[in-house]
């Protein structure tokens, strides 16, 4: 018997051949730095936004509990001089002070952001109600709509829950 000559000597089988179909797609080209930085940008907007905004009520916060005299005038239907007042503003800049924390640290940042945008209407109303639209309302309708953005961003980096 002669030896098959259609298979190699080593006795492995010849081998397969590939269908002919569509080419596999080049490789990407590798992203610019543009795409990168937006990217990282991305990732990281949201919790850029949260510290921001707890520090701005870590601001305030803080001022309303240090001199609350100063921020009486802005408690709506109660006399600016009355010790009603005084106690509403402490209580108020506690409030903030203890939002700024937990939005800082990450804590349900989602849940605080929700609880920080009711209390910064509270205060765009009240300054409404008491001064009228001025560039104070106005500021503070800015902080209102980054509460409200961050209340629907569901990816912020270092929390401690979500």
């Amino acid at each position: 018997m002669s030896p098959d000559r259609s298979r190699p000597a080593t006795g492995s089988r010849p081998a397969a051949r590939r269908p002919a179909g569509p080419a596999a797609p080049p490789p990407a080209a590798a992203p610019s730095w543009a795409d990168q930085a937006g990217r990282l940008v991305g990732e990281w907007a949201p919790t850029v936004a949260r510290v921001l905004l707890g520090l701005v009520l870590a601001w305030f916060g803080y001022h309303e509990l240090v001199t609350p005299a100063l921020w009486t005038g802005y408690v709506p239907v109660v006399s600016a001089t009355s010790s009603i007042a005084v106690v509403l503003v402490l209580a108020h800049g506690w409030l903030l002070l203890m939002l700024a924390v937990a939005m800082i640290a990450g804590i349900a940042p989602r849940v605080v952001a929700a609880a920080a945008a009711i209390l910064l209407l509270e205060i765009v109303i009240s300054l409404t109600a008491t001064g009228g639209l001025s560039d104070l309302t106005l500021r503070d309708v800015g902080v209102l709509g980054l509460a409200i953005a961050l209340t629907g961003c569901h990816t912020h980096r270092l929390v401690l829950s979500r």
